[in-house]
């Protein structure tokens, strides 16, 4: 195993370790809690004292300098950060893996495909405006299933997998035709 799998393995395990425990006694989350902020002092206003006349010769005198105290703040009570939860990897379809057919095999395979297709729904047109008990419902909803997985498997020219199809819906059909 690749050390990306054991990660991982190991965190499906911390998970699954996680979210296990006892249904009787339930754990509720208190409420956060909220501090209310201090309230804050308006500066003083700076005083102003009057200004002495001064002499057109003389340069005027900077104004007082005003200090303003800082503001005090309570400190701020760290919030525990929600657990991250990985994302989960995206779901990649396994790939289709089919035997390479000889042009001979494909028409034989295309040409028996049609055939039971072909036969399935001439079954299934027998079945039609009849009352049909239960079993024999769901025979004909697997029918039209295996016939359009078959008819997918076809545009795809996966004709092995098209011909399997096609052979179970014709075989079901024929069951069908049979218990009416």
């Amino acid at each position: 195993m690749s050390g990306r799998n054991i990660a991982i393995a190991l965190l499906l395990c911390a998970l699954a370790l996680g979210t296990s425990g006892c249904r009787k006694r339930r754990v509720h989350a208190a409420p956060p809690a909220i501090i209310p902020a201090p309230p804050v002092e308006p500066a003083p206003e700076p005083k102003l004292e009057p200004k002495p006349e001064t002499k057109p010769e003389t340069a005027p005198a900077p104004p007082p300098a005003v200090s303003v105290p800082p503001a005090k703040h309570a400190p701020v009570k760290p919030r525990p950060a929600p657990p991250v939860e990985p994302a989960p990897e995206p779901k990649l379809a396994p790939p289709q893996l089919s035997p390479r057919l000889s042009p001979e095999e494909q028409i034989e395979a295309e040409r028996r495909t049609n055939r039971d297709i072909t036969q399935a729904e001439q079954n299934l047109q027998v079945a039609y405006g009849r009352t049909l008990n239960s079993a024999q419902q769901d025979l004909v909803e697997k029918i039209r299933g295996f016939v359009g997985q078959a008819r997918e498997a076809m545009r795809a020219s996966d004709w092995v997998r098209a011909r399997n199809l096609a052979q179970k819906a014709q075989v079901l059909s024929v069951e069908l035709v049979n218990s009416l």
